[in-house]
Protein backbone atom coordinates (compact mmCIF):
# COMPACT_ATOMS: atom_id res chain seq x y z
CA UNK A 1 0.00 0.00 0.00
CA UNK A 2 2.79 1.91 0.65
CA UNK A 3 4.70 1.39 -2.17
CA UNK A 4 1.63 1.93 -4.52
CA UNK A 5 1.62 5.91 -3.28
CA UNK A 6 5.47 6.22 -4.14
CA UNK A 7 6.44 7.86 -7.38
CA UNK A 8 8.75 5.86 -9.91
CA UNK A 9 11.74 8.21 -9.10
CA UNK A 10 11.41 7.06 -5.18
CA UNK A 11 11.13 3.22 -6.30
CA UNK A 12 14.14 3.39 -8.93
CA UNK A 13 15.74 4.83 -5.96
CA UNK A 14 14.90 2.18 -3.05
CA UNK A 15 15.73 -0.08 -5.64
CA UNK A 16 19.12 1.09 -6.15
CA UNK A 17 19.90 1.50 -2.12
CA UNK A 18 18.76 -1.99 -1.85
CA UNK A 19 21.21 -3.53 -4.43
CA UNK A 20 24.26 -1.03 -2.82
CA UNK A 21 23.50 -2.72 0.33
CA UNK A 22 23.75 -6.20 -1.78
CA UNK A 23 26.92 -5.78 -2.69
CA UNK A 24 28.68 -3.93 0.72
CA UNK A 25 27.77 -6.97 2.52
CA UNK A 26 28.94 -9.57 -0.24
CA UNK A 27 32.26 -7.34 -0.08
CA UNK A 28 31.87 -7.82 3.98
CA UNK A 29 32.64 -3.64 4.26
CA UNK A 30 30.87 -3.56 7.60
CA UNK A 31 32.83 -5.73 9.67
CA UNK A 32 35.87 -4.12 8.15
CA UNK A 33 35.25 -0.46 9.66
CA UNK A 34 33.94 -1.86 12.48
CA UNK A 35 37.15 -3.89 13.38
CA UNK A 36 38.85 -0.75 12.57
CA UNK A 37 36.66 1.68 14.58
CA UNK A 38 37.25 -0.56 17.67
CA UNK A 39 41.02 -0.79 17.08
CA UNK A 40 41.13 2.80 16.96
CA UNK A 41 39.01 3.24 20.16
CA UNK A 42 41.97 1.50 21.96
CA UNK A 43 43.99 3.01 24.86
CA UNK A 44 47.65 4.09 23.13
CA UNK A 45 50.44 2.93 25.06
CA UNK A 46 52.69 6.04 25.88
CA UNK A 47 56.31 5.45 25.31
CA UNK A 48 58.70 7.31 28.07
CA UNK A 49 61.43 9.27 26.28
CA UNK A 50 64.54 10.82 28.66
CA UNK A 51 65.17 14.12 27.60
CA UNK A 52 68.44 15.64 29.23
CA UNK A 53 68.22 19.40 30.59
CA UNK A 54 68.77 21.84 33.25
CA UNK A 55 68.53 19.99 36.14
CA UNK A 56 65.87 22.06 38.67
CA UNK A 57 67.28 23.43 41.88
CA UNK A 58 65.21 23.51 45.14
CA UNK A 59 63.53 25.48 45.86
CA UNK A 60 64.67 27.65 49.42
CA UNK A 61 62.57 29.87 51.38
CA UNK A 62 63.76 33.52 51.15
CA UNK A 63 64.38 34.74 54.68
CA UNK A 64 61.44 36.97 55.20
CA UNK A 65 63.82 40.86 55.26
CA UNK A 66 62.16 43.51 57.21
CA UNK A 67 63.44 47.14 55.82
CA UNK A 68 64.56 49.94 58.31
CA UNK A 69 66.33 52.80 57.72
CA UNK A 70 69.68 54.06 58.62
CA UNK A 71 68.51 56.45 60.57
CA UNK A 72 66.49 54.41 62.68
CA UNK A 73 69.45 51.98 63.32
CA UNK A 74 71.39 55.04 64.24
CA UNK A 75 74.14 54.02 61.34
CA UNK A 76 75.57 57.03 59.40
CA UNK A 77 74.28 57.93 56.16
CA UNK A 78 75.43 55.59 53.09
CA UNK A 79 76.95 57.63 50.02
CA UNK A 80 77.74 54.19 48.28
CA UNK A 81 74.37 53.49 46.35
CA UNK A 82 73.15 57.35 45.59
CA UNK A 83 75.58 57.18 42.42
CA UNK A 84 75.23 53.35 41.17
CA UNK A 85 78.02 51.04 40.97
CA UNK A 86 81.53 52.44 41.75
CA UNK A 87 84.62 50.52 40.72
CA UNK A 88 83.73 47.20 40.53
CA UNK A 89 83.25 47.45 44.37
CA UNK A 90 83.09 43.75 45.85
CA UNK A 91 80.06 43.13 47.53
CA UNK A 92 82.06 41.03 50.14
CA UNK A 93 84.61 43.61 50.95
CA UNK A 94 84.14 45.09 54.25
CA UNK A 95 81.72 48.07 54.96
CA UNK A 96 84.06 49.07 57.97
CA UNK A 97 87.82 48.39 59.08
CA UNK A 98 86.82 46.74 62.03
CA UNK A 99 83.96 44.63 60.48
CA UNK A 100 85.55 41.02 60.11
CA UNK A 101 84.82 39.13 56.54
CA UNK A 102 84.03 36.06 55.23
CA UNK A 103 87.41 34.16 53.78
CA UNK A 104 89.18 35.51 50.75
CA UNK A 105 89.19 34.05 47.46
CA UNK A 106 90.87 30.49 47.36
CA UNK A 107 92.02 30.22 44.13
CA UNK A 108 94.95 32.60 44.54
CA UNK A 109 97.71 31.28 47.62
CA UNK A 110 98.64 33.99 50.25
CA UNK A 111 102.36 33.36 49.68
CA UNK A 112 104.77 34.44 46.95
CA UNK A 113 103.66 34.25 42.95
CA UNK A 114 106.27 33.30 40.96
CA UNK A 115 107.32 35.03 37.70
CA UNK A 116 109.15 32.62 35.40
CA UNK A 117 109.03 35.59 31.72
CA UNK A 118 112.62 36.02 31.52
CA UNK A 119 112.08 38.62 28.77
CA UNK A 120 110.17 40.80 31.15
CA UNK A 121 112.40 40.42 33.78
CA UNK A 122 115.13 41.10 31.96
CA UNK A 123 113.25 44.57 30.71
CA UNK A 124 112.23 45.28 33.82
CA UNK A 125 115.61 45.18 35.83
CA UNK A 126 117.61 46.86 32.64
CA UNK A 127 114.77 49.86 33.04
CA UNK A 128 116.05 49.83 36.70
CA UNK A 129 119.23 49.58 36.33
CA UNK A 130 119.29 52.75 33.87
CA UNK A 131 117.32 54.94 36.05
CA UNK A 132 119.48 54.55 39.12
CA UNK A 133 122.28 55.39 37.00
CA UNK A 134 120.48 58.66 35.51
CA UNK A 135 119.56 59.68 39.34
CA UNK A 136 122.85 59.13 40.27
CA UNK A 137 124.55 61.61 37.88
CA UNK A 138 122.31 64.09 38.92
CA UNK A 139 123.51 64.07 42.57
CA UNK A 140 126.70 64.25 40.97
CA UNK A 141 129.55 65.42 43.91
CA UNK A 142 128.93 62.94 45.92
CA UNK A 143 131.41 59.97 45.99
CA UNK A 144 128.80 57.65 48.22
CA UNK A 145 124.95 57.45 46.66
CA UNK A 146 122.36 56.37 48.77
CA UNK A 147 118.88 55.37 48.25
CA UNK A 148 117.09 58.14 50.77
CA UNK A 149 119.79 60.71 49.92
CA UNK A 150 119.25 60.69 46.05
CA UNK A 151 115.58 60.71 46.64
CA UNK A 152 115.85 64.00 48.50
CA UNK A 153 118.59 65.29 46.07
CA UNK A 154 116.02 64.47 43.04
CA UNK A 155 113.15 66.09 45.09
CA UNK A 156 115.17 69.23 45.57
CA UNK A 157 116.67 70.11 42.13
CA UNK A 158 113.43 68.98 40.48
CA UNK A 159 110.01 70.63 41.03
CA UNK A 160 108.63 66.57 40.73
CA UNK A 161 111.35 64.70 38.94
CA UNK A 162 109.78 65.10 36.04
CA UNK A 163 110.03 67.38 33.09
CA UNK A 164 107.97 70.99 33.41
CA UNK A 165 107.54 71.77 29.58
CA UNK A 166 104.31 72.75 28.22
CA UNK A 167 102.68 70.44 25.03
CA UNK A 168 101.65 71.22 21.73
CA UNK A 169 98.05 69.81 21.86
CA UNK A 170 97.55 69.75 18.13
CA UNK A 171 100.71 67.44 17.68
CA UNK A 172 99.09 64.97 19.93
CA UNK A 173 97.88 61.98 17.57
CA UNK A 174 96.84 58.03 17.46
CA UNK A 175 97.69 55.97 15.44
CA UNK A 176 96.96 52.40 14.92
CA UNK A 177 100.32 51.19 15.70
CA UNK A 178 99.91 52.88 19.10
CA UNK A 179 96.49 50.73 20.47
CA UNK A 180 97.08 47.24 22.25
CA UNK A 181 94.47 44.89 24.33
CA UNK A 182 96.47 44.14 27.01
CA UNK A 183 94.19 42.39 29.78
CA UNK A 184 90.77 40.93 29.23
CA UNK A 185 88.87 43.13 31.43
CA UNK A 186 88.45 46.82 32.55
CA UNK A 187 91.03 48.48 33.38
CA UNK A 188 91.29 50.15 36.96
CA UNK A 189 95.09 51.29 37.21
CA UNK A 190 97.61 52.71 34.89
CA UNK A 191 100.87 53.63 35.23
CA UNK A 192 104.21 54.41 33.13
CA UNK A 193 107.53 53.50 34.43
CA UNK A 194 109.34 56.81 34.61
CA UNK A 195 112.43 56.48 32.64
CA UNK A 196 113.71 58.27 29.77
CA UNK A 197 114.85 55.52 27.68
CA UNK A 198 112.14 53.21 27.78
CA UNK A 199 108.27 53.44 27.40
CA UNK A 200 106.59 50.29 29.13
CA UNK A 201 103.08 50.65 30.70
CA UNK A 202 101.95 48.71 33.40
CA UNK A 203 98.01 48.13 34.15
CA UNK A 204 95.65 46.57 36.70
CA UNK A 205 91.95 45.34 36.04
CA UNK A 206 88.87 44.43 37.52
CA UNK A 207 89.68 40.52 37.60
CA UNK A 208 93.18 41.22 39.41
CA UNK A 209 95.31 40.90 36.71
CA UNK A 210 98.74 42.97 36.03
CA UNK A 211 99.39 43.64 32.17
CA UNK A 212 102.97 44.80 30.96
CA UNK A 213 103.06 46.83 27.82
CA UNK A 214 106.39 47.26 26.20
CA UNK A 215 105.72 49.61 23.83
CA UNK A 216 109.07 49.58 21.96
CA UNK A 217 109.20 45.74 21.80
CA UNK A 218 109.41 44.63 18.25
CA UNK A 219 110.02 41.34 18.87
CA UNK A 220 107.09 38.46 18.84
CA UNK A 221 104.16 38.91 20.87
CA UNK A 222 104.14 42.79 20.95
CA UNK A 223 105.89 43.15 24.41
CA UNK A 224 102.82 42.04 26.48
CA UNK A 225 102.71 39.72 29.41
CA UNK A 226 100.13 39.20 31.87
CA UNK A 227 99.40 37.81 35.27
CA UNK A 228 97.08 37.33 38.02
CA UNK A 229 98.44 38.37 41.23
CA UNK A 230 95.17 39.19 43.25
CA UNK A 231 91.43 37.80 42.77
CA UNK A 232 89.92 40.98 43.17
CA UNK A 233 89.58 44.55 41.51
CA UNK A 234 93.35 46.27 41.39
CA UNK A 235 92.88 49.20 43.24
CA UNK A 236 96.28 51.05 42.96
CA UNK A 237 99.77 50.58 41.21
CA UNK A 238 103.16 52.15 42.49
CA UNK A 239 106.36 52.62 41.06
CA UNK A 240 109.31 53.50 42.70
CA UNK A 241 111.40 56.19 41.00
CA UNK A 242 114.57 55.35 42.31
CA UNK A 243 113.73 50.93 42.33
CA UNK A 244 112.06 50.58 39.43
CA UNK A 245 112.47 46.81 39.55
CA UNK A 246 109.79 46.95 42.58
CA UNK A 247 106.17 47.48 41.77
CA UNK A 248 103.17 47.83 44.94
CA UNK A 249 99.67 46.98 43.49
CA UNK A 250 96.99 46.70 46.31
CA UNK A 251 93.30 45.18 45.35
CA UNK A 252 89.54 45.44 46.88
CA UNK A 253 89.83 42.56 48.42
CA UNK A 254 92.56 43.24 51.16
CA UNK A 255 95.66 42.52 49.94
CA UNK A 256 98.98 44.17 49.32
CA UNK A 257 101.62 42.48 46.72
CA UNK A 258 105.24 43.20 46.11
CA UNK A 259 106.57 42.46 42.64
CA UNK A 260 110.34 41.41 43.30
CA UNK A 261 112.25 41.32 39.59
CA UNK A 262 114.76 40.89 41.56
CA UNK A 263 113.36 38.02 43.30
CA UNK A 264 111.34 36.90 40.38
CA UNK A 265 108.17 37.09 42.68
CA UNK A 266 104.81 38.66 43.35
CA UNK A 267 105.06 38.54 47.24
CA UNK A 268 101.91 38.98 49.54
CA UNK A 269 103.46 41.47 52.12
CA UNK A 270 99.83 42.73 53.80
CA UNK A 271 96.74 41.62 53.87
CA UNK A 272 93.53 42.53 55.73
CA UNK A 273 89.87 41.58 55.86
CA UNK A 274 88.70 44.76 54.67
CA UNK A 275 88.86 45.79 51.23
CA UNK A 276 91.58 48.85 49.62
CA UNK A 277 90.35 51.47 47.68
CA UNK A 278 93.21 53.25 47.32
CA UNK A 279 97.48 52.79 47.26
CA UNK A 280 99.97 55.79 47.48
CA UNK A 281 103.84 56.99 48.95
CA UNK A 282 105.25 60.04 49.97
CA UNK A 283 107.85 61.56 47.32
CA UNK A 284 110.56 61.39 49.81
CA UNK A 285 110.03 57.97 51.50
CA UNK A 286 110.08 54.84 49.78
CA UNK A 287 109.95 52.85 52.86
CA UNK A 288 106.23 54.08 53.61
CA UNK A 289 102.86 52.93 51.93
CA UNK A 290 99.78 55.32 52.40
CA UNK A 291 96.24 53.43 51.47
CA UNK A 292 92.56 53.40 52.03
CA UNK A 293 91.16 50.80 53.74
CA UNK A 294 87.34 50.14 54.53
CA UNK A 295 85.07 52.91 54.96
CA UNK A 296 87.41 56.51 55.13
CA UNK A 297 90.46 54.97 57.04
CA UNK A 298 93.90 55.82 56.24
CA UNK A 299 96.56 53.76 57.06
CA UNK A 300 100.63 54.31 57.19
CA UNK A 301 102.33 51.01 57.19
CA UNK A 302 106.34 50.57 57.30
CA UNK A 303 107.13 47.53 54.82
CA UNK A 304 110.38 47.43 56.63
CA UNK A 305 108.46 46.46 60.05
CA UNK A 306 106.05 44.04 58.27
CA UNK A 307 103.79 44.53 61.10
CA UNK A 308 100.15 46.05 61.61
CA UNK A 309 100.09 49.39 60.34
CA UNK A 310 101.71 52.04 62.38
CA UNK A 311 99.11 54.56 62.01
CA UNK A 312 95.82 54.77 61.04
CA UNK A 313 93.09 57.74 60.89
CA UNK A 314 89.49 57.60 60.26
CA UNK A 315 89.13 60.79 57.72
CA UNK A 316 86.21 59.97 55.75
CA UNK A 317 82.43 58.89 55.94
CA UNK A 318 83.24 56.11 53.56
CA UNK A 319 86.00 55.04 51.33
CA UNK A 320 88.99 56.99 49.93
CA UNK A 321 89.25 56.84 46.40
CA UNK A 322 92.83 58.29 45.86
CA UNK A 323 95.62 59.61 47.74
CA UNK A 324 98.06 61.98 46.56
CA UNK A 325 101.16 64.30 47.70
CA UNK A 326 102.38 67.39 47.16
CA UNK A 327 105.86 67.16 45.80
CA UNK A 328 107.15 70.51 47.12
CA UNK A 329 105.76 69.48 50.83
CA UNK A 330 105.29 65.90 50.82
CA UNK A 331 103.55 66.76 54.43
CA UNK A 332 100.56 67.88 52.30
CA UNK A 333 98.25 65.29 51.01
CA UNK A 334 95.06 65.02 49.19
CA UNK A 335 92.40 62.99 49.66
CA UNK A 336 89.41 62.08 47.83
CA UNK A 337 86.34 59.85 48.64
CA UNK A 338 82.42 58.99 48.07
CA UNK A 339 81.54 61.25 50.96
CA UNK A 340 81.28 64.04 48.78
CA UNK A 341 84.25 65.52 49.93
CA UNK A 342 88.10 66.30 49.03
CA UNK A 343 90.38 67.02 51.60
CA UNK A 344 93.84 68.46 52.21
CA UNK A 345 95.81 67.30 55.15
CA UNK A 346 98.59 68.29 56.83
CA UNK A 347 100.59 64.72 58.31
CA UNK A 348 102.41 66.38 60.90
CA UNK A 349 99.08 67.72 62.47
CA UNK A 350 96.47 65.29 62.05
CA UNK A 351 95.14 63.98 65.43
CA UNK A 352 94.14 60.62 65.49
CA UNK A 353 91.01 61.26 67.41
CA UNK A 354 89.30 63.93 65.36
CA UNK A 355 91.32 64.79 62.47
CA UNK A 356 90.77 68.80 61.02
CA UNK A 357 91.87 69.18 57.55
CA UNK A 358 93.63 72.51 56.12
CA UNK A 359 90.73 72.48 52.99
CA UNK A 360 87.84 70.64 52.51
CA UNK A 361 86.09 70.52 49.02
CA UNK A 362 82.29 69.94 48.98
CA UNK A 363 80.92 68.08 45.99
CA UNK A 364 77.23 67.27 45.85
CA UNK A 365 77.99 63.81 44.72
CA UNK A 366 80.89 61.12 45.22
CA UNK A 367 84.49 62.47 44.58
CA UNK A 368 86.14 59.89 42.63
CA UNK A 369 89.74 61.52 42.54
CA UNK A 370 92.06 64.57 43.84
CA UNK A 371 95.06 65.05 42.32
CA UNK A 372 98.38 67.94 43.39
CA UNK A 373 99.30 69.70 39.87
CA UNK A 374 103.45 69.15 39.12
CA UNK A 375 103.95 71.99 40.80
CA UNK A 376 102.14 71.79 43.78
CA UNK A 377 100.22 74.82 43.50
CA UNK A 378 97.09 73.64 42.57
CA UNK A 379 94.76 70.95 43.50
CA UNK A 380 92.04 69.19 40.72
CA UNK A 381 88.95 67.19 41.88
CA UNK A 382 86.60 65.09 39.74
CA UNK A 383 82.83 64.06 41.07
CA UNK A 384 79.96 62.37 39.91
CA UNK A 385 78.15 66.17 39.93
CA UNK A 386 79.72 66.83 36.50
CA UNK A 387 81.84 69.11 38.01
CA UNK A 388 85.55 69.17 38.29
CA UNK A 389 86.82 71.25 41.13
CA UNK A 390 90.15 73.62 40.55
CA UNK A 391 91.42 74.57 43.81
CA UNK A 392 94.58 77.40 43.93
CA UNK A 393 96.37 80.36 45.91
CA UNK A 394 98.80 81.06 48.00
CA UNK A 395 96.79 78.25 50.78
CA UNK A 396 94.45 76.84 48.02
CA UNK A 397 91.57 79.25 48.90
CA UNK A 398 90.86 80.20 45.56
CA UNK A 399 87.97 77.39 44.66
CA UNK A 400 86.44 77.30 41.06
CA UNK A 401 84.40 74.61 39.36
CA UNK A 402 84.15 73.59 36.01
CA UNK A 403 81.02 71.59 34.20
CA UNK A 404 82.29 68.27 33.08
CA UNK A 405 80.11 65.66 31.64
CA UNK A 406 80.71 62.39 34.54
CA UNK A 407 77.92 60.40 33.63
CA UNK A 408 78.92 56.86 32.93
CA UNK A 409 77.19 53.94 31.65
CA UNK A 410 77.06 50.43 34.08
CA UNK A 411 80.08 48.97 32.45
CA UNK A 412 81.99 52.01 32.38
CA UNK A 413 83.70 53.34 35.83
CA UNK A 414 83.57 57.11 36.61
CA UNK A 415 86.20 59.61 34.98
CA UNK A 416 89.10 60.77 36.64
CA UNK A 417 90.66 64.09 35.55
CA UNK A 418 94.61 63.99 35.25
CA UNK A 419 97.10 66.71 34.77
CA UNK A 420 99.56 67.08 32.08
CA UNK A 421 102.95 67.78 31.97
CA UNK A 422 102.78 71.53 33.67
CA UNK A 423 99.92 73.09 35.54
CA UNK A 424 98.35 74.24 31.92
CA UNK A 425 95.90 71.64 31.06
CA UNK A 426 93.79 68.96 32.65
CA UNK A 427 92.94 65.39 30.74
CA UNK A 428 89.59 63.40 31.40
CA UNK A 429 87.86 61.36 28.91
CA UNK A 430 84.01 61.46 27.35
CA UNK A 431 81.42 58.89 26.62
CA UNK A 432 82.11 59.88 22.82
CA UNK A 433 85.13 58.33 23.01
CA UNK A 434 87.49 61.59 22.83
CA UNK A 435 89.42 62.93 25.57
CA UNK A 436 88.51 66.48 26.73
CA UNK A 437 91.56 68.94 27.29
CA UNK A 438 90.37 71.86 30.25
CA UNK A 439 92.19 74.78 30.29
CA UNK A 440 92.89 75.82 33.62
CA UNK A 441 93.37 79.39 32.43
CA UNK A 442 90.04 79.33 31.03
CA UNK A 443 88.59 77.44 33.07
CA UNK A 444 86.39 75.41 30.55
CA UNK A 445 87.23 72.83 28.05
CA UNK A 446 89.17 74.13 24.89
CA UNK A 447 89.82 71.24 22.77
CA UNK A 448 88.99 67.54 22.84
CA UNK A 449 91.29 64.83 21.42
CA UNK A 450 89.38 62.90 18.64
CA UNK A 451 90.73 59.85 16.18
CA UNK A 452 89.49 57.77 14.23
CA UNK A 453 91.14 54.53 15.99
CA UNK A 454 89.18 55.71 19.14
CA UNK A 455 86.93 52.53 19.44
CA UNK A 456 86.20 52.82 23.09
CA UNK A 457 85.42 55.38 25.64
CA UNK A 458 88.85 56.13 27.71
CA UNK A 459 88.08 56.35 31.52
CA UNK A 460 91.82 56.34 33.28
CA UNK A 461 94.79 58.21 31.91
CA UNK A 462 98.48 58.53 32.42
CA UNK A 463 100.97 61.06 31.20
CA UNK A 464 104.55 60.21 30.87
CA UNK A 465 107.00 61.82 33.31
CA UNK A 466 109.87 62.82 31.07
CA UNK A 467 108.21 62.76 27.39
CA UNK A 468 106.05 65.80 26.68
CA UNK A 469 103.13 64.70 24.79
CA UNK A 470 102.73 60.97 25.64
CA UNK A 471 98.77 60.04 27.22
CA UNK A 472 98.04 56.51 27.65
CA UNK A 473 94.30 56.42 28.39
CA UNK A 474 92.64 52.44 29.33
CA UNK A 475 89.25 51.31 28.48
CA UNK A 476 86.61 49.49 30.06
CA UNK A 477 87.74 46.64 27.56
CA UNK A 478 90.90 46.36 28.52
CA UNK A 479 92.75 48.43 25.73
CA UNK A 480 95.25 51.42 26.35
CA UNK A 481 95.43 53.86 23.22
CA UNK A 482 98.82 56.05 23.24
CA UNK A 483 98.86 59.10 22.33
CA UNK A 484 101.67 60.47 21.17
CA UNK A 485 103.26 64.36 20.56
CA UNK A 486 104.56 64.64 16.98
Amino acid sequence: MGDQNLTEYERRRLENVRRNNEMISSLKLQSAAAALSAEAKRPRVELKSYKVGPKKKPKTESPIVFRRSLRTRRLPQDFSSENGLKDDFVSKAPMSPSLPEGPKSPSLPEGPLSIRDRVLLDKILGVSKQSQLKNSDRCSGDDEVHEKKTLNCLIKKESRGMVKSSVDLGSMTLNAESIARIMPCRIMNLRFFPCTDSTMIVAGDGSGHIGFWDVDCEAEGDGIFLYQPHAHPVSGILIQEFSQSKIFTSCHGGSIRLMDAGKEVFDQIYSSESAIFSLSQRPDNVSSLYFGEGYGGLNLWDTRAKKNPSSSWTLHGYRINTIDFNINNPNIMATSSSDRTACIWDLRKIDSDKPETLKTVRHKKAVHSAYFSPTGSSLATTSVDNKVGLLGGANFEDLSMTYQENHTCRRISFFRAIWGWDDSYLFIGNMKRGVDVISTACRRTVMTLQSEHMSAVPWRFSAHPYKVGMLAGATAGGQIYLWKSC
